[in-house]
């Protein structure tokens, strides 16, 4: 279990994001929730977001890839990170959790998801479910299931 231990405190450095960037996150997110007021007939869609890695473009799309909102963040432009797409989700995990109450009064119909997708708008992860009565972050359940089961595949055919 040290393993994990160290691979999330790795993680957790990695994912540091300057306030800039914060901001920036945050004032998209913020633009995307005004598009759905509470006061509005609740929507059935989710919402899918897009980063370009190239450009920093950061693009967010309902079910039928209507554009809701676009922007730049300015830490994510030639970002030649391998985990790029990773990094993004967990940050994006970070901010949509920080605005929960405001997800809360979205008028779209629950439970509905964040996803971030590449250009071909295919999912690449499952970033936040909105529901009424639970909470899903994103971010692996079992976190090193593979080398587990691996390390126990491994120790099964040794001792045959």
């Amino acid at each position: 279990m040290k393993t994990s231990a160290k691979q999330a405190k790795k993680e957790s450095a990695k994912t540091a994001l300057a306030p800039q960037t914060i901001q920036e996150i945050d004032r998209a997110l913020h633009k995307i929730i005004a598009k759905f007021p509470m006061d509005n007939d609740p929507v059935l869609t989710d919402i899918h977001l897009e980063v370009r890695q190239e450009t920093g473009d950061f693009l967010a799309y309902d079910d039928d890839d209507r554009e809701i909102n676009r922007c730049v963040v300015a830490e994510w432009m030639n970002n030649q990170a391998e985990d790029f797409y990773q990094q993004v989700s967990v940050a994006l995990n970070q901010r949509l959790s920080a605005l929960r109450p405001e997800l809360d009064k979205m008028s779209v119909l629950r439970p509905f998801s964040f996803v971030l997708v590449d250009g071909d708008h295919e999912t690449l992860s499952d970033i936040y479910l909105v529901d009424d009565d639970q909470e899903i972050l994103s971010g692996s359940l079992l976190p090193n299931l593979e080398d587990e089961l691996e390390t126990f595949m491994k120790s099964l055919f040794d001792e045959a």
